[in-house]
């Protein structure tokens, strides 16, 4: 999960709130020294640390809490929004204004550009835009053959010449057939510190291109150490932003999103795993509603989208309503879960999941069981699979020997499947039979799973 250490640590901190009889000077210290400890932990600046908790007490002693809350309902919201503004208070969009728009990737080596390129373009291609991707990076060899099979897996075009080592000559060689596409995203070439020879090469580069975007792709297992390489990529070449890779696999990434805030390269993206999906626009609103615990409906319902159709939810909606749900809907439903993402990243999302602290085993369990379900299914005819009812003991050992699974599994998946099923009707009559419906539902538990009483915006 993003950054589960600091949240961990914050959703305890926000408990004791929850916990306690009065709101008095000695459990505001309390909380104060809390997040002090949460964040300095996480690797942010010290000095940056002591303004943002003095602006959360100073806010707390002297504001007069509003009606319709109770004063530790909005001692939670203070810290919501002091949080949020410490990470850039507002999400900063990318458009698509003009045809080709432009974005190019800088950074040094071992941060991922090449791979984010992928990423990033897969981002924009969900979104109907028409995306190539070039390959400039003349120092890795293995540069342009890897953005193209990540281009390949997209089917996405991927330009560039591994024999040219001048990037300027490779972009100005097919700068007349990136004008059929409505977004190019150019990787550049990295080195092992920003050297002179590397800022005249992006400047080269650069004015060639005459890029839209100037994105840092940065590790964010730097720490604090990542203010003063953005300030220095934005003093070199006016990056206009950063995207912030490895959010999933450190606990020093709190120090870099932070850091990042608070100079002129406000954080764009974050990457969030290792999938080609795994690329999320940076909303300092939602991740830190994920960091509290409060969830973050609005992602979770981007994902759902675009994981299954409108149309496919409301045939699944009508068939769940009329106690149709077989083993391919089942099927269907858990592809579509797949393509959302981990059951780890989901669980933070929905409010109020993230406080139930399972163990990460667990979850990895509960996937692996996902992935032999689909085994089982791939050995099940096309009658099985539409009236599971026939599953007899003859028929369950021979799924058994072709799926390579027990038994046990196949049992355990066709009792999921009765109860997805009674689940399935109740879903389908509370979602209203659409996506829509679906989104009224998920919303309302936003309202009542995070913080009690909280609505934040």
């Amino acid at each position: 999960m993003v950054l589960e250490k600091l949240g961990s640590s914050l959703r305890d901190t926000l408990g004791k709130i929850a916990k306690s009889v009065f709101v008095d000077e000695k459990l505001i210290n309390e909380l104060v020294r809390d997040i002090q400890r949460a964040l300095l932990q996480a690797d942010v600046n010290v000095k940056l640390v002591f303004d943002l908790s003095n602006k959360i007490k100073e806010r707390i002693t002297r504001e007069e809490t509003p009606g319709g809350l109770t004063k530790k309902e909005y001692l939670i919201k203070i810290v919501y929004e002091e949080l949020t503004n410490f990470l850039g208070e507002k999400t900063h969009e990318i458009e698509i204004k003009k045809k080709p728009t432009k974005i190019m990737l800088v950074g040094l080596f071992g941060n991922g550009k090449t791979t984010t390129s992928a990423k990033l373009g897969k981002y924009f291609q969900k979104r109907g835009v028409k995306v190539a991707l070039m390959s400039t990076d003349t120092w890795r060899p293995a540069a342009f053959k890897q953005l193209q099979q990540l281009g390949k897996q997209l089917n996405m075009p991927v330009f560039g010449n591994p024999e040219e080592k001048d990037p300027v000559k490779i972009y100005k060689s097919f700068e007349q057939k990136l004008k059929d596409f409505d977004l190019v995203i150019v990787d550049t070439a990295g080195r092992d510190a920003l050297s002179d020879d590397l800022i005249k090469e992006i400047e080269d580069i650069n004015k060639a291109v005459k890029a839209d975007e100037r994105l840092l792709v940065m590790g964010a297992d730097l720490g604090q150490a990542a203010q003063a390489q953005a300030q220095q990529f934005h003093d070199s070449c006016n990056v206009t932003g950063v995207i912030a890779t490895k959010m999933d696999g450190t606990a020093k990434a709190g120090g870099a999103l932070s850091a990042c805030a608070i100079t002129d390269s406000p954080i764009k993206f974050i990457g969030v795993g290792e999938k080609i999906d795994d690329l999320e626009q940076f909303n300092p609103e939602r991740f830190v509603g994920r960091l509290l615990g409060m969830g973050d409906i609005e992602t979770l319902l981007e994902k759902a989208k675009e994981a299954i159709s409108e149309d496919q939810a409301e045939d699944l909606s009508k068939r769940f309503l009329k106690g149709k749900f077989n083993l391919l809907d089942l099927y269907d439903q858990m592809s579509a879960m797949s393509k959302m993402g981990s059951m780890g990243k989901l669980m933070e999302m929905i409010p109020g999941f993230s406080q139930l602290k399972m163990p990460k085993d667990l979850l990895k369990v509960q996937e692996g069981k996902l992935e032999g379900w689909k085994h089982i299914m791939n050995s099940c005819t096309k009658e099985e699979l539409e009236d599971p009812d026939l599953m007899s003991p003859s028929r369950i050992d021979r799924i058994a020997t072709g799926s390579g699974r027990s038994t046990k599994e196949i049992r355990e998946l066709l009792k999921q499947y009765k109860q997805g099923k009674k689940m399935a009707k109740m879903m389908g009559g509370a979602s209203g039979g659409s996506m829509k419906g679906m989104e009224r539902m998920m919303k309302k538990m936003q309202s009542g799973g995070g913080m009690p009483g909280m609505k934040l915006k």
